[in-house]
């Protein structure tokens, strides 16, 4: 039989992106990222804003991983934290308790955390958008979690289908989030510009009365036919 793991491994030492190239990010359009990186890059579909009026925001991900119903791991990284870190908390998608109430958001909220993803629940909502904080989570669920452990901080996870190291930078707005890996930062923003452009440039179009995308129109003109 394996021995039973620590209750808190905390990994130290990860390097922050510079704040200059992390702050190119702001504002981005998730879906300009995702465009950005081939169409990749969001978490699953599920993980929303609680509060969508209050979901821009852009910071360095802080990971960790909260076993199912324990929290010690989510307090780890509160610890851990930095003025602009994103606590970005795998929970293998646990649906039966919570994983963070209005207490907890309001200590990251003052320890000047920028944002907190998980791929688990929360509870509380009100207290939480009264916080000021951006969370993003599958939904709310009231039961409340354990803090036993075992929970690691500061090492790779994966989350909504995405692999999220410490210190790919976390963007989110109403319609999700995008994790854009720390070593393609700057290919990155250059592509955004590009896809920025075209859309600026499609959009454009559509107002003068476009009717069909011109790639689209290129795969009908060379359709098969099939009369009745």
């Amino acid at each position: 039989m394996l021995e039973n793991p620590p209750p808190l491994i905390i990994h130290r030492g990860f390097r922050r992106p510079e704040k200059a190239l992390i702050e190119a990010f702001r504002g981005a359009q998730t879906s300009h990222l995702a465009d950005a990186m081939d169409g990749r890059g969001a978490l699953d579909y599920r993980i929303k804003p609680l509060d969508p009026a209050n979901a821009s925001f852009v910071g360095p991900a802080l990971t960790a991983f909260a076993y199912p119903a324990d929290i010690v791991a989510m307090f780890g990284a509160l610890s851990e934290a930095q003025p602009g870190d994103v606590i970005v908390l795998a929970n293998d998608a646990y649906t039966r308790t919570a994983v963070l109430g209005d207490i907890a958001a309001g200590m990251m909220k003052n320890k000047g955390v920028a944002a907190f993803v998980t791929d688990g629940l929360a509870r509380d909502k009100a207290g939480i958008v009264a916080t000021g904080l951006p969370v993003f989570c599958q939904g709310i669920q009231p039961n409340s979690p354990a803090m036993n452990g075992p929970g690691v901080v500061g090492a790779a996870v994966t989350l909504g289908d995405v692999h999220v190291s410490p210190g790919d930078v976390i963007v989110g707005d109403a319609d999700g989030v995008v994790v854009i890996p720390a070593g393609r930062l700057r290919r990155v923003l250059d592509r955004l510009a590009q896809v920025r452009s075209a859309e600026a440039r499609t959009i454009a179009l559509v107002q003068q009365g476009m009717t069909m995308a011109a790639g689209a129109q290129r795969f009908i003109e060379s359709s098969v036919i099939i009369e009745g």
